[in-house]
């Protein structure tokens, strides 16, 4: 058993979990993305003080390989990250129906303000319209901050990389590479590389592989766009797709132990970064 499972499956036990939760590969997962679940839209009830996931919702007006939209890795990625949040930190996240109450936004919307933490996933896909352009700037100018997450390649990235900076011009924000010295690395876990993820049909269907693109896609990275006293506002994790490892851990124990010990450790970093910075 690695390191990253040990921790893991210490920390849980911690929690007062690992009693009554065996094995530890569980949650929410089993149907894909979506899932036929409605879309979960927020109202001024749901911000009540807790943690709550939100998941961006955008308009995809090109289409990179295995891509599935804003709805990649919904909604189970964003009830497992919630869970493990609320089992192995002392922040209280926020629940509805004894489920994490996790919301769905678009970049005008209202609520976005709300959301001091904002995930999307297959960013390569995006298109920004110009109301989509300024509602994001003033909501990363104000403190936002934006992770965009499962997307491969070096198309994907420069479409992303173009989208961002409708928001963020480079020339004042530019896109640098996070190297292990930045605290993102070490917020709660010590994270010595950021891992590749691969989706659970690639891995399935690859016996073992984990890049999806080949050599197109053969390193996995984390970048950001920081503001003038080095604080992140959007990050993004390149050629890997860390909301899987949440999403699909009730789906098969050997991914699990593969991935998901490695992708919690850097996504309970990231969210506790984001909240304190």
């Amino acid at each position: 058993m690695s390191r990253w499972v040990r921790v893991f499956v210490v920390l849980l036990a911690l929690a007062g979990v690992a009693a009554a939760q065996e094995p530890w590969f569980r949650g929410f997962g089993g149907a894909g993305e979506g899932s036929g679940m409605p879309v979960r839209f927020p109202s001024a009830a749901d911000f009540d003080g807790g943690f709550n996931f939100c998941r961006l919702m955008y308009r995809s007006v090109r289409r990179h390989q295995r891509g599935l939209g804003w709805g990649t890795d919904y909604p189970h990625a964003d009830m497992n990250l919630s869970i493990r949040l609320g089992e192995l930190t002392r922040a209280r996240v926020s629940a509805r129906a004894g489920e994490p109450n996790h919301v769905v936004v678009r970049p005008t919307d209202e609520w976005l303000s709300h959301c001091p933490f904002v995930v999307m996933s297959d960013a390569g896909s995006a298109g920004f319209n110009e109301a989509d352009v300024a509602a994001l700037r003033a909501y990363l100018l104000k403190g936002g901050f934006l992770w965009a997450d499962d997307f491969w390649g070096p198309w994907a990235w420069q479409d992303f990389a173009n989208e961002i900076g409708k928001v963020l011009p480079p020339a004042d924000y530019p896109i640098q590479e996070l190297t292990r010295e930045h605290p993102i690395f070490r917020t709660m876990f010590e994270v010595e590389k950021i891992p590749q993820v691969p989706s659970i049909q690639f891995w399935w269907g690859s016996s073992g592989e984990t890049s999806e693109m080949g050599a197109q896609s053969a390193v996995a990275h984390m970048a950001a766009i920081s503001d003038a006293r080095g604080h992140v506002m959007v990050l993004m994790t390149h050629n890997t797709d860390i909301s899987d490892a949440w999403e699909r851990e009730a789906e098969d124990p050997d991914f699990f132990y593969n991935f998901s010990p490695q992708g919690y450790a850097v996504g309970l970093n990231v969210v506790l970064y984001a909240m304190s910075h």
